[in-house]
């Protein structure tokens, strides 16, 4: 108990340390947490904890946020987004698979690795660039939105990637789950027919329950009245298709994510989301840390240019394949390079492949261990990416977009707060100073602001999607919240 207790203390003190540094040097979160990694890899050495134990239990912070991300899959939203999200992810995804399976090919890899290499190149850092995005209040620009359709695509795309890895192994060679384990050996005593039913009855199971049971019993838990049943009924239901998918053999990623998309158009899919998101961000900043404390530098000490040529090499390969789509689909020039850049890194998920094609034996120990290292240093160079586009980039781009100044100090409280200066807004506005109460007003249209100050009216610049912000405008204290946007969306989330 006491080890586990010490082991916690580590790793959660590391990233209470590295974070806040990272982030007051502008690297952002991940960048914290990765480092934190490198930093206690030799306490955990020291101490003989096995990181990765500790990664597969984090690994659930990726499964629960492909559930959070089944949760924004809604039929208007990826109707409204099909241009983007099948036509510039599609691309994106299987332009990135061929070169680099072409590139593999001409470097005298079998073609199945190559092809297998290829999907784990082509994906992106859901968790870094969302996370990036949110940090620098990018998400509603015209690349955040790009990106955000690409990292979609990419999430959907992991699935068929799992789904396609057994045609890619060799008769005979045992399937690795995406957690890294091996397969049930409830559905390995089955005949070939047994397991497909198995299979089939496990992703029926989820899509009746997922529409006609969560529904119901989430609603009984409402009623009580307490929230942190709520909460546990969402753990419980991530928890429960996890191992039901573990048991049949299937991605638990699969299930969940399923799940998630089911529950879409719920009542509580924006109270699910809420409960579940403290949990995702807790253990994916684990995840990461593990990642920091498994990098392998012997092996970089002992190939220095090669690790890092290669990793260059794939970052660049991506930049291009990204450029390139982006002057496709009209992305503007400042916009083109924060696409770009942002998404340049390999993801998480490419962990994940690495551990069913490793332990299904399909990679070479050393074409493994490569990989996840230049898997790694691709994500320590995004934030540094980021840096460069902030600060060399985006300044030299003419038409730079005043959103990206950043949000306003806010030096005084109110009882009333208004988000968004549009017509409704100052309505609302002109009626509370002329009763005698002052609000705190925030808004997200710069140019706009400037207008506004000229008349005398203290409005402040600030995306009020931001927790943050609202909790320095003072959210805690104040009475009333008027929501004055344009965008119905965005208020319901709000």
């Amino acid at each position: 108990m006491n080890d586990i207790l010490v082991q916690v203390a580590i790793y959660l003190g590391a990233g209470l340390i590295a974070v806040p540094i990272a982030q007051r040097l502008g690297l952002g979160s991940v960048l914290g947490y990765l480092i934190a990694g490198i930093a206690i890899a030799p306490v955990l050495n020291w101490i003989g904890s096995d990181a990765s134990s500790v990664q597969r239990f984090a690994e659930f912070g990726v499964v629960m946020m492909l559930f959070l991300v089944g949760l924004e899959l809604q039929p208007s939203l990826l109707w409204r987004m099909r241009h983007r999200l099948f036509g510039l992810g599609g691309l994106q995804v299987l332009s990135t698979i061929a070169i680099a399976t072409l590139l593999g090919l001409l470097l005298g890899l079998d073609w199945r690795v190559a092809i297998v290499v290829g999907m784990i190149i082509s994906l992106s850092s859901t968790a870094i660039v969302l996370q990036t995005l949110a940090e620098k209040g990018w998400m509603r620009t015209d690349g955040g939105q790009a990106s955000f359709s690409v990292l979609l695509f990419q999430d959907i795309a992991v699935i068929a990637m799992l789904a396609l890895m057994p045609l890619l192994i060799s008769p005979g060679t045992e399937m690795t789950h995406a957690d890294g384990h091996g397969s049930s050996q409830l559905i390995t005593q089955l005949p070939a027919w047994g397991q497909a039913l198995a299979t089939l009855g496990a992703v029926a199971l989820v899509v009746v329950g997922g529409r006609y049971l969560t529904r119901p019993a989430f609603r009984i838990l409402a009623r009580t009245g307490l929230r942190e049943l709520f909460s546990a009924g969402a753990l419980v239901l991530v928890i429960l298709i996890t191992l039901l998918m573990g048991y049949v053999g299937l991605s638990a990623a699969l299930g969940t994510f399923l799940a998630g998309v089911l529950l879409a158009e719920s009542e509580y899919r924006h109270e699910l989301v809420s409960d579940l998101e403290p949990f995702k961000g807790i253990l994916l900043g684990v995840f990461f840390i593990t990642v920091g404390g498994g990098i392998e530098f012997s092996l970089l000490i002992a190939n220095p240019l090669f690790i890092l040529g290669l990793t260059i090499a794939v970052v660049a390969l991506k930049i291009v394949i990204f450029v390139v789509l982006a002057m496709m689909f009209g992305l503007r020039r400042r916009d083109r390079w924060m696409f770009a850049l942002g998404l340049a890194q390999v993801g998480e998920f490419g962990f994940v492949l690495l551990g069913v094609a490793s332990g299904s034996h399909m990679l070479p120990g050393a074409l493994g261990q490569t990989l996840s290292l230049v898997v790694a240093l691709s994500m320590l160079a995004t934030p540094l990416l980021i840096v460069l586009f902030e600060r060399v980039i985006a300044p030299r781009m003419s038409g730079a977009q005043p959103s990206d100044r950043a949000p306003d100090e806010i030096d005084e409280s109110a009882p009333v707060i208004i988000v968004g200066m549009g017509r409704f807004g100052q309505i609302v506005q002109r009626l509370l100073v002329m009763t005698g109460h002052k609000p705190v007003v925030l808004d997200y249209a710069a140019d706009h602001i400037e207008g506004m100050r000229k008349f005398g009216l203290q409005v402040y610049y600030g995306d009020a999607m931001r927790p943050d912000l609202l909790e320095s405008a003072g959210i805690a204290s104040a009475r009333l919240l008027v929501i004055a946007i344009a965008d119905m969306e965005r208020s319901v989330e709000l």
